[in-house]
């Protein structure tokens, strides 16, 4: 199943907006969506939660890799804009701790 992804260019940040839910279901595509993105070079890449409902541990397993990824290369991932019910969950798997977290896109794009 695929998802829908918007893709906006913010100064040279790439900033992905999935769409609905992001589970099992649909974690393969959003996969392959963001590694193609890190392997084409994207260094400072933000995804913005303002447009997604649910995440389940698949799909911040895809979040995981993405950031040791651009870590090992010297990018950095940011994520923002996350539901209070989101947030929750990475707080508590402590993801927060190894991903950066902003409020709103603008505090995401200082962090990058």
């Amino acid at each position: 199943m695929n998802i829908e992804v918007a893709e906006e260019r913010d100064g040279d940040a790439l900033v992905l907006l999935p769409v609905g839910r992001l589970d099992s279901a649909n974690a393969r595509a959003f996969e392959s969506i963001v590694m193609e993105r890190v392997d084409g070079g994207e260094q400072r890449l933000i995804v913005d939660f303002s447009r997604l409902g649910f995440i389940s541990s698949s799909g911040m397993r895809v979040l995981l890799m993405a950031a040791k990824k651009l870590h090992a290369g010297q990018g950095k991932l940011v994520l923002c804009a996350m539901p209070d019910h989101i947030h929750e969950v990475f707080r508590i798997s402590g993801f927060d701790q190894i991903i950066p977290i902003r409020d709103t896109r603008e505090s995401a794009l200082g962090e990058v």
